[in-house]
């Protein structure tokens, strides 16, 4: 929401600094609301009033060292000029404070926002009174709060204000935000200030889980009945890993917590703050040393390899399903034979799926359907029985906005393929906060978590996943000689046990393939503009429109439909191969369909829409939703689809995904197909379905063959048809 004071502190900064060129920045936007643009300018500000003479976004060490070395402090007797005073105060605002009028006085509004920070921040006794100190000003300019903010916790902000109070004058360690969330800030705080109390000196002390400080953490296991800095140090870390204890001593109480904490991330439950305990609550792999019973790997488990594995103690092995490179890391998919080596050895493996999934722009819904496809027909082709759960990957340090807005969508697409088209299960491989929100959504049954990458903002201040499975802790050689592999340590929690028995395996020999659009894509529009002219049906126009008309009602091009249809060329080939048919046999209608929509198929969705019809044919393949409703339950009753039958009162909903759903929509239509052979009384399509009967399904896909206008549109469609097949045939056969 828009602050006025806000505002002028913005307007401030675009008057007092030539619309910000003065700060080597762009003009800020006046529009009263706090952001990082806004902190920065600020920063700026405040570095070209000190004499700065390279200014930056960052409040880094030398901003901070010449607040000290040339005001010592700032307040009413330091401020060196009016305008350093209007940054500190529409710095204040930006905070939620009450800055003053951004008049260039330190008076006794700003003195009492100073105080109020300080004691926020939980420094009001090492800070006493109304001056800024240099750590307190770092604190200011940035996006930090120091209240408690929505769905945040005051004891852990308790604990953020007593971490911050006992340790502000340590060279090292910074204001910390006091907002009742953990997070990376107040994780490696908390590594900070175990290290302070080791004795480590300044300098020395640096935030992370090294040597020094696991060797001392050995030496200091508590139990019930400690008090003091450690015990307070423990619940603190208790607390901020979701467990609801109070924050102090070591109490009865805080035994049981630890006692449930420790059974649920497979520690030794022994009711005490022993090293792995605190290793687990510090830092995302925990003590890296602890015996796993499962592995990940990019290395084929030989005979060899797989005795070595038994003999570590190895029950459960994870391997990639699918390799997109044919270069790198050759033995990175499960090999042929590997599966019976693994089951004859008394192995079980548990698949894991990933092509890319190392940014943000990898993933969509789009792409998560595809994916689950391709990890379908690849879980199937190795032979996985259903009930095996299938692990995506989301390899990246994938920030909270992103989960958000690719990956959930993403795990959406995952979810629905996988449900409606097998009888696996969906997990999920990625940082802790990803494994917890795609469960949280409910797109995953378990979670792989990739708690090596203890430096991704992801896992640190982020609890174990509540369905976690498989935690990957660290990267080990196991064996010697001919046994010897580098695999990933896990830990299991049983969720997941993998598969211990495996099916022959599917052929995916004469099913179609992607099409290389490079090399298919003017050729292929070619003849089917070819085609279509010579039956009547040119680029533009047609059924009676004139071209001025078509354009105006805003009709589709011949070139238009068929690059739609080419642009999901990836959903067309995922629903051949699992339906084995020939997708030709999908594209054509939905092809035709796109080409001949006109004024009145909008009419009637926007009828629809106004609830002043029930139904209409919608979307890519123009199909309505009571078809819809009859095909997806004949589908499900042969077991070729996964789902809970659709009735009538299921209409509207299934018209509206038909409508703005388009991988539903083209889904469907390749489900009526399947269902028109029902139909028609022949034999379900297959790669072998004959041309006349070809020309039936095409022409059901309009209506009953007893009605001339269905026969003719099959015979149009069949025209279609040779066409897109003489182009698949061509990639598949390549």
């Amino acid at each position: 929401m828009a602050d006025e004071m806000v505002r002028l502190a913005q307007r401030f900064v675009n008057t007092t600094y030539g619309n910000g060129a003065t700060l080597g920045i762009s003009k800020l936007d006046e529009n009263g609301v706090t952001s990082w643009t806004t902190m920065y300018a600020l920063t700026r500000a405040l570095q070209y009033e000190m004499g700065i003479s390279s200014l930056s976004d960052s409040f880094g060490p030398t901003t901070l060292s010449t607040i000290a070395s040339k005001y010592g402090k700032l307040d009413e007797t330091t401020i060196p000029s009016a305008n350093f005073c209007r940054i500190i105060q529409s710095a204040l605002y930006c905070k939620g404070y009450d800055g003053g009028e951004i008049d260039g006085k330190y008076n006794s509004r700003v003195q009492a926002a100073v105080a109020k920070l300080n004691q926020n921040m939980g420094l009001g006794t090492t800070y006493p009174g109304s001056s800024l100190w240099p750590k307190v000003a770092k604190g200011l300019f940035n996006m930090d709060a120091y209240v408690t903010v929505a769905g945040g916790s005051d004891t852990i902000r308790s604990i953020q204000q007593w971490l911050n109070g006992r340790y502000i004058l340590r060279k090292d360690f910074y204001v910390i935000p006091c907002d009742g969330h953990h997070s990376r800030d107040v994780a490696k705080s908390m590594l900070f200030a175990v290290q302070y109390e080791l004795g480590m000196a300044d300098g020395t002390a640096n935030g992370a889980f090294g040597p020094g400080t696991q060797s001392g953490l050995k030496s200091h296991t508590l139990s019930s009945g400690a008090t003091g800095t450690w015990a307070q140090l423990f619940t603190a870390a208790m607390i901020l890993n979701k467990r609801n204890v109070p924050f102090g001593n070591f109490t009865a109480e805080v035994k049981a917590g630890v006692e449930s904490f420790q059974s649920f991330v497979k520690l030794p439950v022994t009711g005490s703050g022993d090293f792995q305990t605190w290793a687990s609550l510090l830092v995302s792999y925990g003590d890296q040393s602890r015996k796993g019973t499962a592995c990940d790997g990019v290395t084929m488990i030989t005979p060899a390899r797989a005795q070595a594995l038994k003999a570590a103690g190895y029950k459960y092995v994870g391997r990639y399903l699918y390799n997109p490179s044919t270069t790198s890391l050759p033995e990175k998919a499960i090999q042929p034979g590997e599966l019976a080596t693994i089951k004859a050895n008394g192995l079980r493996c548990f698949p894991i799926f990933q092509t890319w999934s190392r940014s943000a722009d990898y993933f969509s819904y789009n792409q998560g359907t595809g994916d689950a496809f391709k990890a379908i027909e690849w879980a199937q082709y190795h032979g996985f029985k259903p009930g095996t759960i299938i692990y995506f990957a989301v390899d990246y340090d994938a920030m909270d906005g992103e989960i958000t807005q690719y990956i959930v969508p993403h795990f959406r697409g995952v979810m629905r393929t996988i449900g409606e088209n097998s009888g696996y299960g969906v997990g999920v491989y990625g940082p802790r906060n990803v494994c917890q929100r795609i469960a949280d959504a409910g797109f995953s049954a378990t979670s792989f978590v990739s708690d090596m990458s203890s430096g991704f903002s992801g896992n640190l201040g982020y609890p174990m996943p509540t369905n976690w499975a498989f935690d990957q802790i660290a990267t080990i050689n196991v064996g010697s000689g001919d046994g010897a592999i580098n695999i990933d340590n896990n830990i299991a929690s049983g969720r997941d046990t993998g598969q211990g028995d495996f099916n022959a395996g599917a052929s995916s020999n004469g099913l179609d393939v992607d099409l290389d659009k490079a090399k298919y894509r003017d050729p292929m529009l070619a003849d089917v503009k070819k085609y279509l002219t010579s039956i009547g049906v040119p680029e533009t126009g047609g059924d009676g429109w004139t071209d001025k008309d078509w354009a105006t009602l805003g009709g589709t091009s011949t070139t238009k439909a068929f690059d739609l249809v080419l642009s999901a060329d990836w959903l067309f080939t995922s629903l051949a191969r699992q339906l084995g048919l020939r997708k030709a046999l999908i594209q054509a209608p939905v092809m035709w369909e796109l080409r001949k929509l006109n004024p009145g198929d909008a009419l009637a969705d926007e009828a629809v829409k106004a609830g002043l019809k029930e139904d209409s044919s919608t979307g890519w393949g123009q199909i309505f939703a009571w078809v819809t409703i009859e095909a997806r339950n004949y589908c499900m009753q042969q077991g070729i689809i996964n789902g809970t039958p659709l009735t009538k009162s299921d209409m509207k909903a299934v018209w509206e995904d038909l409508n703005k759903d388009t991988t539903y929509n083209i889904r469907s239509v390749a489900y009526l197909t399947i269902y028109n052979a029902f139909q028609l009384k022949i034999a379900r399509p297959s790669l072998t379905t004959s041309a006349a009967e070809t020309q039936d399904l095409l022409g059901r896909y309009n209506g009953p063959l007893t009605v001339p206008a269905a026969r003719e549109y099959g015979k149009q469609l069949m025209g279609l048809y040779n066409v897109l097949e003489n182009y698949n045939r061509l990639a598949r056969t390549k």
